[in-house]
């Protein structure tokens, strides 16, 4: 039996609320695990709840705080879970800035049921998922510099010429599987290429990997 993944969502507006829960409801392998109608509601809940959702989707604007206020919450308390965020906001500043800031995915709300499937599976396979509207956003944000690195912290970064394989792979959206069988390499090796470019970068996950990627002119988002 295939195990469930666990969604919440987060979302004050109740009918658009209730359709994303009957959404999942009636997706095999999805299990609605939460809903929440602001931000601290959401943190109630996850605190009360003896399993951590896999997935949460979650709108920008909310009565309480917003969407970078609760991401950076979430970031910290319950890195596991894996944000994608659900707005009519499709400004390329708050794109960016989510995904910067450990979203691992942005939709608009005019999003068809099959995007939304297919985010969170991409979410939920390689960490996360970007469409069109988010690449573009990114790489109209994002300044190419690929001499001089730099991390979150500013600090000076130096990759290897495999650490830079790897990281085009995640861009690409391997796995540490795929990885080690492209590179001819061991899944444990390349599990730790992975955290070590996560610990060089200051990135959070594999969406922070390609912005970085992005951002210093490592990956072309349009060609690949």
């Amino acid at each position: 039996m295939t195990a469930l993944h666990n969604i919440a969502v987060v979302d004050d507006q109740l009918l658009f609320r209730q359709g994303l829960a009957a959404l999942i409801t009636g997706v095999e392998d999805f299990n609605l695990l939460l809903e929440a109608e602001s931000g601290n509601d959401l943190l109630e809940k996850l605190e009360a709840s003896p399993v951590l959702p896999h997935v949460l989707l979650m709108d920008m604007k909310l009565p309480d705080m917003n969407g970078s206020e609760l991401n950076a919450v979430l970031q910290k308390k319950y890195p596991s879970v894996k944000v994608i965020v659900v707005s009519m906001y499709d400004q390329e500043r708050f794109i960016y800035r989510m995904i910067e800031g450990g979203a691992c995915g942005y939709l608009a709300k005019n999003c068809g049921k099959e995007e939304l499937v297919a985010a969170i599976n991409s979410v939920l396979r390689s960490g996360f998922y970007f469409n069109t509207s988010t690449m573009q956003a990114m790489r109209n944000a994002a300044t190419y510099q690929k001499q001089g690195m730099r991390n979150l912290n500013n600090i000076p970064v130096e990759l290897s010429e495999r650490e830079e394989e790897v990281l085009k792979l995640i861009c690409r959206e391997y796995t540490n599987t795929e990885i080690a069988a492209e590179l001819f390499i061991s899944v444990r090796t390349a599990e730790g290429h992975r955290n070590k470019l996560l610990l060089k970068t200051g990135c959070k996950n594999s969406a922070g990997l390609v912005v970085f990627a992005i951002r210093h002119g490592l990956f072309d988002i349009m060609t690949g």
